[in-house]
């Protein structure tokens, strides 16, 4: 049967917290877009099923985020951020802290750190990755399991980044293949444009 995503804002996104289950089914709904996004699913999986506290920083191993591939309007081009901490290019996201409703930790994560108004997140996911976090003086190394989501921005869009990123660009593909060779990266742009073209 045909996949259809469905738009949604923060307001209608829902109110469950805390909820292992409510994360199984988002990351479950997650489309099959690679080979490598599926093998990470498969591993988040495998990983919430002996970590029963994964939605929290405090499991040690590591633990669930959302982030997002934030489009604009015309569906060309990606904003990316350099992160302050790590000093690389990614895609906005964060620790779910609790929440088991990924895209409204996606969607929270992408506005707090573009500061961008009028957000729109699309549902399912559209990619899976696990990644290390290296330690660092105040935890120790880590994985990442993140569950990523494609976000329109809307036309004319001002973004106000936070003291998470140095900066923020937006990006066409062929402008963020030489900005940045990281494959997690290129492959969340690469179907984030790809979905967009269908949806936008």
């Amino acid at each position: 049967s045909a996949i259809t995503l469905i738009c949604k804002n923060n307001e209608n996104i829902g109110n469950e917290t805390d909820s292992l289950k409510n994360a199984f089914v988002e990351i479950d709904a997650v489309l099959p877009t690679s080979e490598s996004s599926e093998n990470a699913k498969s591993q988040i999986i495998a990983f919430l099923k002996t970590h029963p506290d994964a939605l929290h920083r405090t499991c040690l191993d590591g633990h669930l985020t959302g982030s997002a591939a934030i489009v604009d309007h015309t569906g060309e081009r990606i904003l990316i951020m350099l992160h302050k901490k790590l000093q690389i290019w990614i895609q906005p996201g964060g620790h779910a802290d609790g929440d088991g409703n990924l895209p409204r930790v996606a969607l929270r994560e992408a506005t707090e750190e573009t500061g961008i108004d009028g957000l729109e997140i699309l549902t399912p996911g559209i990619d899976c990755d696990v990644h290390v976090i290296p330690a660092r003086s105040d935890e120790p190394e880590h994985l990442h399991l993140d569950v990523r989501y494609l976000i329109r921005a809307p036309r004319n869009s001002v973004v106000k980044r936070n003291h998470e990123s140095v900066e923020m660009r937006w990006l066409n593909f062929g402008e963020l293949t030489q900005l940045t060779s990281d494959e997690s990266t290129v492959r969340l742009a690469k179907v984030g444009f790809q979905v967009a073209k269908e949806q936008f």
